[in-house]
């Protein structure tokens, strides 16, 4: 009978699980977006409430502001990455480096806007850019081989030179205007990059 309650008390207990992650999901999405519009002016209870969940459930998953804050610069980063594994497994190489690089300007776009944010951790926000640095600079200098290796473009400098360009571009007030040159930029260094028989 003790078994059986067991079983049976264990069972439902993945349901909250999935539930915990999704809500996880939403909560730094909502916050994501929450920061780059209202900066530092972005109460954790209009994030909870926007996301449609209670303010115990930001804590649980979040227990201080500084953490919801570098979770979701840190899932940002997480999905740039990613977006690197998946773009090369759907595209040719150069425009699979030609649609990463586009969805880093977006990520930069993010990040301009949640700088005050970012600025606002305890300690500042240097520890989170300098683990995130060697993610990029992983991706770019894969997509990168992998273009180079298709003979289509040739490329004998350091990676990160690519990001650097697009985040000089971008600046330090990013918005519509400077996203679009960044945006532009990337197909400038695309065909400058190409090889020409």
């Amino acid at each position: 009978m003790a078994a059986k309650n067991k079983s049976s008390k264990s069972k439902p207990a993945r349901k909250p699980r999935a539930d915990a992650e999704r809500n996880r999901l939403r909560l730094l999405e909502t916050a994501r977006s929450a920061f780059a519009q209202k900066g530092p002016g972005a109460s954790l209870e209009e994030i909870a409430a926007a996301a449609g969940v209670g303010i115990g459930t930001l804590y649980r998953h979040f227990p201080t502001r500084d953490a919801l804050i570098e979770a979701v610069y840190r899932n940002e980063s997480r999905q740039l990455v990613l977006a690197a594994e998946k773009l090369t497994a759907k595209h040719p190489p150069v425009t699979a480096l030609r649609e990463w690089l586009l969805v880093f300007v977006n990520y930069l776009d993010a990040k301009h806007g949640m700088a005050e944010v970012l600025n606002s951790l305890v300690g500042g926000a240097s520890a989170l850019y300098a683990e995130s640095g060697p993610q990029m600079k992983q991706a770019i200098a894969k997509l990168l081989k992998d273009a180079a290796a298709s003979d289509e473009i040739r490329w004998d400098t350091d990676p990160l030179d690519l990001l650097r360009a697009l985040a000089g571009v971008m600046g330090k007030n990013a918005g519509p205007e400077s996203k679009r040159a960044a945006r532009h930029l990337v197909d400038i260094l695309i065909a400058g990059m190409k090889t020409h028989s």
